[in-house]
């Protein structure tokens, strides 16, 4: 149990607070976090007072000072619940449209800012299991360092250009090489560097989308992509997944009901769910764009996760960029700080990219781009996605078991890849919010549905799991739930 004075971290001057002044700060910094987030009901007042060691008397007073400093609202017999504040940081909060067979799509908030600034930081992956990325300690930053030292014992006068529209040519003939594998067919002028697959995102959307232009996005799916659509004006319409993969009726009747502009998609290893797209998928997907006529994005952040052998089909291969844009990325296997990923798409397409890129931002920095040309080239990359897959076998299944015995039920058991698609059965964004209280970032399936409905799903980081009490958290998490309604 924590004590009053475990509620906040101990600024200058921390004991000079009373304890009604700190669990003021700690219920604010929660609010500011986009923990307890508006609407959401705040803990009773004697749950509080037992969760935090202090008298109910504490907890009232508390609550009142911050329904005083307009952060939370009274409401009688109810309790205290978060206000939504006319004053909080423009751009922190998104807006994305949605819509179900029929049914015109309704502008609705989207709240991601909590899960990003605390995915930032996080210091121990092993406490975020919503954490989108491995970590560091399976990374191998000596492959980073040694391209460094390589590039350092350069010249320095290759560092003062301004660097191409397009990115570091060399860079993207070895990206060619290693598409022609994935049998997709990509010149180095069909090949646009960017600063991973939110500038690709952006980019795309800035150039194809208007106000009012329907986007079919997974839902579920990765979730910074519908704020920058809904910041176009888009109308996103979600794509329901199975098991097997993106439901293929609902597409068609999305497709024939909304005339959409672009479908965004993971073929492989999808965000959240871990399934991939079969031969048979994929070429329906094509026939309906191309009877349809729209665009499809196609993302492949996780390709390097996905073993040689492992069934997938990818859209680009078919399709050979005719009316598909491809997307990559080092970020999942490298370092998210690097920032390097592309785009290879028809040449008109790349040259439009290109100029959009430049309008935006300039140039992206060529430092980052030798330096994973010096990685992709040196020889050592391959062996390391391979331990990467090897490590994620190696706690995939422990995780998608302990998860079971929780009392989580599970989407599917990819074979590969990061995340597990789980139902908790209990209020999602509740537990992320208990989570948070207890030291573990838990990620609700709230987050990525274009709707940002209220569900029962959260998706794991298998990497991110091994922390001894996370096992009791959840399990006594969801025993206590049980208990409150059967009571």
């Amino acid at each position: 149990m924590s004590t009053a004075l475990d509620l906040i971290p101990a600024p200058h001057g921390a004991s000079q607070l009373t304890l009604v002044e700190q669990l003021v700060q700690w219920a604010r910094r929660r609010i500011e976090e986009r923990v307890f987030r508006p609407g959401m009901r705040m803990p009773s007042i004697r749950k509080l007072a037992q969760d935090k060691g202090v008298s109910r008397f504490t907890v009232v007073e508390a609550y009142e000072r911050l329904v005083a400093q307009g952060y939370l609202d009274s409401r009688r017999g109810s309790g205290f619940y978060v206000r939504e504040r006319a004053g909080a940081v423009p751009g922190e909060r998104g807006a994305a449209g949605a819509a179900v067979q029929g049914e015109r799509p309704s502008q609705r908030p989207i709240d991601v800012v909590w899960l990003l600034r605390n995915t930032l930081h996080t210091g121990a992956p092993e406490k975020g299991p919503g954490l989108g990325y491995l970590p560091s300690r399976w990374l191998d930053g000596e492959l980073v360092a040694g391209a460094l030292r390589t590039l350092g014992r350069q010249s320095g006068g290759q560092w003062l250009g301004s660097g191409t529209a397009q990115g570091f040519l060399p860079l993207r003939q070895q990206l060619q090489t290693r598409l022609e594998e994935f049998e997709i067919g990509a010149a180095p002028e069909q090949i646009v560097l960017v600063s991973g697959i939110t500038q690709a995102i952006d980019l795309i959307a800035r150039l194809y989308v208007q106000a009012g232009d329907a986007v079919i996005v997974g839902d579920p799916a990765w979730f910074q992509m519908f704020g920058r659509f809904a910041a176009q004006g888009a109308q996103l319409l979600g794509l329901p997944y199975t098991p097997n993969g993106p439901d293929l009726d609902a597409l068609e009747s999305l497709v024939k009901t909304w005339r959409p502009k672009m479908l965004v998609i993971n073929s492989v290893l999808q965000n959240p769910t871990g399934t991939s797209l079969s031969p048979a998928q994929a070429f329906r997907i094509l026939r309906l764009a191309e009877e349809h006529d729209f665009i499809v994005v196609e993302d492949d952040v996780y390709c390097d996760l996905c073993p040689p052998s492992y069934p997938a089909t990818r859209l680009a291969s078919l399709d050979q960029l005719g009316r598909v844009i491809y997307l990559g990325s080092f970020s999942k296997t490298l370092t998210a700080n690097l920032r390097v990923g592309f785009v290879a798409c028809a040449p008109q397409i790349a040259q439009a990219i290109a100029d959009q890129k430049v309008l935006i931002g300039m140039t992206t920095p060529e430092l980052n781009e030798r330096v994973l040309y010096k990685i992709l080239t040196e020889g050592h990359y391959r062996r390391h996605v391979e331990r990467l897959r090897a490590r994620l076998d190696g706690v995939r299944d422990k995780c998608g078991r302990m998860l079971e015995h929780a009392g989580f039920s599970l989407f599917s058991m990819p074979a590969a890849g990061m995340f597990l698609w789980a139902d908790a059965g209990v209020d999602a964004d509740a537990f992320a919010a208990a989570g948070q209280e207890a030291g573990f970032l838990l990620a609700p399936g709230s987050l990525f549905s274009p709707q940002q409905s209220p569900t029962t799903w959260m998706r794991f980081n298998v990497a991110n799991c091994g922390d001894p009490e996370l096992p009791a958290f959840l399990g006594g998490y969801l025993e206590s739930v049980a208990r409150r309604l059967a009571g």
